[in-house]
């Protein structure tokens, strides 16, 4: 029997190419963060991540934390950043949205800034400037001195991730996997007053853990208001929360890294401790008005009470 001639010349190609494998292909390792991927990737569709959001938010009932700090002033588009290390903090938190923010100097250890917001309204008082900033916590006014725009809810909202507000947002799945990436990203989109989508934030879970590693909140064009990364998860009191979080501010031109010291996890936080009275002789600016000049005496700035659950004791 004779064989066709394209027969006999396919079957000897496939013979060449079976021989050549290991010369025309070449296995190769992928990697992650630096290291060999080869832990198998969890898997979760976006109910459950949903979930593990609302968990972790409601988990925190309240807390006390000495914190390190590194707050950064400046920016990246400006390309200039000043950094203070050293800085020592204190984060007292207590469900719904009362928080207050103590920083103190390197060295010295006096007061930098002490802040406090009931969700509404906020405080801050800058002894360094002889300053008292009262205001609205949606107020967009931002001051050319980058201290004076930290606010309370900023780190709150980056803290604290809120779970799904079912009643505004539309969450999508993405899952972004390829040669240096393993996340799921869930997109929260907003409905915008005039009808069309936008995207309002994004939270980022590692698909070797699962757990939250990044937070994103846009503004409505689309810019970035916040960037909040989260490592070092540990449990504190039971309640796992991450242990070194950095928050990124660009438009206010202020970033920040905490590392938790001390942590007092659902303990209870009095109502004392969420209260920031004027220091007699400081210069009152409310956000919003033209500021006072130190010759123009200060009206005394409306009372804020915490919203919070009564403190125990």
């Amino acid at each position: 029997m004779r064989f066709r001639p394209l027969a006999a010349r396919m079957s000897l190609c496939f013979l060449i190419l079976l021989g050549l494998t290991s010369c025309l292909a070449r296995r190769r390792l992928i990697t992650r963060n630096g290291h060999a991927a080869s832990q198998p990737l969890a898997t979760a569709d976006i109910q459950g991540l949903l979930r593990r959001i609302a968990q972790q938010f409601e988990r925190v009932r309240d807390f006390s934390a000495t914190v390190d700090m590194v707050p950064a002033l400046g920016s990246t588009e400006k390309s200039r950043i000043t950094e203070y290390k050293d800085v020592r903090g204190y984060i007292l938190f207590r469900q719904p949205a009362d928080i207050r923010i103590i920083g103190l100097y390197p060295v010295v250890r006096t007061t930098a800034f002490d802040m406090v917001s009931n969700g509404t309204d906020f405080r801050l008082y800058i002894p360094g400037k002889n300053r008292f900033v009262v205001g609205k916590n949606d107020l967009a006014t931002s001051s050319p001195n980058k201290i004076e725009n930290l606010r309370p809810r900023h780190f709150l909202e980056a803290m604290l991730i809120p779970p799904l507000d079912a009643s505004h947002e539309k969450p999508v799945l993405e899952n972004f996997t390829d040669e240096d990436n393993a996340v799921y990203i869930v997109h929260f989109l907003r409905e915008s007053p005039d009808g069309p989508l936008r995207l309002d934030r994004q939270v980022w879970f590692d698909r070797l853990s699962l757990t939250l590693v990044r937070q994103l909140v846009f503004d409505p064009l689309g810019n970035i208001l916040t960037d909040a990364r989260y490592t070092q998860w540990q449990s504190y009191d039971g309640v796992p929360f991450p242990k070194h979080i950095e928050i990124n501010r660009p438009q206010d031109e202020y970033a920040v890294v905490l590392t938790i010291v001390k942590m007092d996890m659902n303990k209870g936080v009095s109502n004392d401790k969420f209260v920031l009275n004027q220091p007699e002789g400081t210069v009152l600016q409310v956000l919003g008005e033209k500021a006072p000049t130190a010759a123009q005496p200060p009206s005394p700035p409306p009372a804020l009470k915490p919203k919070g659950r009564k403190g125990r004791k």
